[in-house]
């Protein structure tokens, strides 16, 4: 059984974050990513997606992005980005090797069984496995007896396969926003909300959002802690998307009441058939591996401070939502939190 330093579960842009912390402080992590290259879940988000935040504010530790700081880079973009840190990154990556389950072995170290049939020991483990794997499909009034299509974002591309449809985008937060506002162009569309929806100026004063959230330090507070449910995501905006909504393009609803068949209920009484309904709800960690330590709570989700294990000093996790800041999960503070998972990991291991 190969025997190595820190096993980070994840290859995206968590996973090398955390690899690049744990190299500083002298430790020898091995990187495994499921799928065939070393960019996380980005390859397959939907074609047109775009980053909020400037090129500037979007770097991991160690690697600027490169051209133009106050551009906003696309999909591909990041992806390209996240190759080349990679490349860069003196570390041992492996892609293609998917992780099955962890165990905590009898002398405190840790047991990884991979979809290969293979295992590693690990003398501490890292997951940053992000959270694309795990599409958050909510319980919703008749859903599950819907005879139309129900797709969730994570299976979204481009609208073009929609055109001429009826299509029911659920969601608040800035992809359900974009997908809708892009389908509306090819197909006759409403974002069914629970709530209104929240804009945020994305530039405000001549300045980006996110040139506000660092000279005020608001992008780095560490209140994660303290936030039982995570707030509502407000919904990054240059004008276009409050504009499109205001226009009815997409029209903007309260959550349907019920479904029968391919018919639609609304809350005003009226009813319609719809062609698909497209979840843009989010997602939740994607830890289900972590199922035999004991580590995840009933919902999945990790028992954790600030990326610290509650249940087993070995374990931390870097690139969960609101983790320790608002910024917890992006390309732009994941390495702040790689780095404090780093020293406490290592201050671990060298007690032992």
């Amino acid at each position: 059984m190969e025997r190595v330093d820190v096993a980070v579960i994840g290859g995206g842009q968590a996973g090398p974050a955390a690899a690049h912390a744990l190299r500083r402080q002298g430790l020898e992590p091995v990187v495994l990513e499921a799928s065939d290259q070393p960019a996380g879940s980005w390859p397959r988000y939907y074609d047109s997606l775009t980053l909020f935040s400037p090129a500037g504010y979007s770097s991991l530790p160690g690697m600027p992005f490169s051209g133009d700081p106050d551009r906003y880079p696309h999909r591909d973009d990041v992806v390209a980005y996240l190759l080349r840190y990679a490349d860069r990154l003196d570390a041992d990556i492996r892609t293609g090797v998917r992780v099955r389950d962890v165990r905590a072995a009898a002398d405190g170290t840790f047991t990884l069984a991979l979809a290969s049939g293979d295992e590693s020991s690990a003398r501490g483990v890292v997951a940053a496995s992000g959270t694309f794997g795990r599409p958050h499909r909510p319980s919703l009034p008749g859903l599950e007896d819907f005879a139309g299509t129900v797709l969730h974002a994570a299976e979204y591309r481009a609208p073009e396969p929609f055109a001429g449809r009826r299509v029911v985008v659920v969601g608040a937060g800035n992809s359900a926003v974009q997908i809708a506002a892009e389908l509306a162009a090819h197909a006759q569309v409403t974002l069914a909300t629970r709530h209104p929806v929240r804009f945020a100026a994305q530039r405000t004063l001549g300045r980006d959002l996110h040139w506000w959230l660092t000279r005020t330090g608001a992008d780095i507070l560490p209140v994660g802690r303290y936030l039982r449910t995570p707030p509502t995501q407000l919904v990054i905006d240059d004008g276009r998307y409050r504009a499109a909504v205001a226009a009815g393009a997409p029209d903007r609803r309260p959550v349907f009441t019920g479904i029968d068949g391919a018919k639609v209920a609304w809350a005003d009484g009226s009813s319609e058939e719809v062609d698909t309904i497209l979840l843009a709800t989010g997602y939740r960690p994607d830890l289900g591996y972590l199922t035999p330590l004991g580590a995840l709570d009933d919902r999945g989700h990790p028992l954790h401070r600030e990326g610290f294990s509650l249940t087993h000093p070995g374990l931390a996790y870097v690139g969960l939502e609101w983790q320790r800041s608002l910024s917890s999960n992006s390309l732009r503070g994941v390495g702040r939190d790689a780095r404090r998972i780093a020293r406490r990991l290592v201050a671990h291991l060298h007690r032992d």
